[in-house]
């Protein structure tokens, strides 16, 4: 996926006049941003199939393919899903402004459009979207699915496995009223500090809150109800306390050398533990020794 070749943030205009093009362009060339193009939401997807800007400034009536299904086809994919996109619109109903938030909007601004308050907002935009960048990658380096949430169970941001696991039981944007309460708890250091399960018709995983990591957010780390947590395999395997870390790395599918950088320890090291491990579960390699760890805790 291309980037810009300069520190210059990008930023998208959809738009089927050329007049506004013209005007967009220019006001935020002479502003310092890199500017691209699209005349239609066709055409916008398929140049999002090369880059990626930083913001996506979404006329919202256009022929054709019109604002909010270009916006939704923009959150449907996982290479565009978090770049924020603010509508441009004439219409005033209240009704058509929340409409574009449903759709995935973070912002929008009224037609016609106002060179400061655009830039403003764009501003605005680029810096929460670097955060939220930041936040992703925090999540996505964890061995087990995470995510982050606010105080109301909306979830802020969340690692591609744990979308995955939270699909699952569909659940997309807030967690359900019953880990919002036991959220809640955990905030105020009330109540059971162990793993909540949450159970949604047929599925099951487990929650297991890490504290805040920010004013507000709090990181949970989550994993299929029958996972290893490394308090299990101490309890139920006999494990010692670096022996369950090694093994938690290992079920979550890390290598020796990922797990050696994770623990600060040699390869060798990882190996040495790895054969302990193996005698103490009664196996042999290591796709048995996850098949037994996961089998031992349903």
């Amino acid at each position: 996926m291309n980037m810009p070749t300069d520190d210059r943030h990008q930023v998208m205009i959809v738009d089927d006049t050329p007049a506004n093009l013209a005007f967009l362009s220019d006001a935020l060339a002479d502003a310092g941003y890199e500017v691209l193009v699209a005349l239609s939401g066709h055409t916008a997807l398929r140049q999002l199939e090369l880059v990626r800007p930083d913001v996506i400034l979404l006329d919202a009536v256009m022929p054709g393919m019109d604002g909010f299904e270009t916006c939704d086809r923009l959150k449907s994919r996982d290479a565009t899903r978090d770049i924020p996109v603010i509508f441009m619109t004439a219409l005033a109903d209240t009704a058509d402004v929340v409409r574009g938030f449903e759709h995935g909007a973070v912002d929008y601004v009224t037609k016609p459009v106002r060179e400061a308050e655009i830039l403003a907002r764009i501003a605005t935009h680029i810096g929460r979207s670097r955060e939220l960048r930041r936040a992703q990658g925090t999540v996505e380096a964890w061995p087990r699915p995470s995510l982050t949430v606010a105080t109301d169970g909306t979830i802020t941001t969340a690692s591609s496995r744990a979308r995955t696991r939270l699909a699952a039981l569909a659940i997309e944007q807030r967690l359900p009223a019953v880990c919002v309460a036991w959220l809640s708890g955990q905030v105020q250091g009330q109540g059971d500090t162990a793993p909540f399960t949450l159970s949604e018709g047929a599925g099951a995983l487990t929650m297991e809150f890490c504290g805040a990591v920010d004013a507000g957010e709090y990181l949970l780390l989550l994993d299929h109800a029958e996972a290893a947590s490394a308090t299990r395999l101490i309890d139920s395997h006999g494990l010692t306390a670096r022996e369950a870390q090694v093994m938690e790395w290992v079920t979550a599918g890390k290598t020796n050398r990922d797990i050696a950088a994770i623990l600060d320890i040699s390869p060798r090291t990882v190996t040495k533990h790895l054969e302990r491990i193996f005698v103490k579960l009664g196996v042999e390699t290591r796709t048995a020794a996850v098949n037994r760890v996961l089998a031992g805790v349903r």
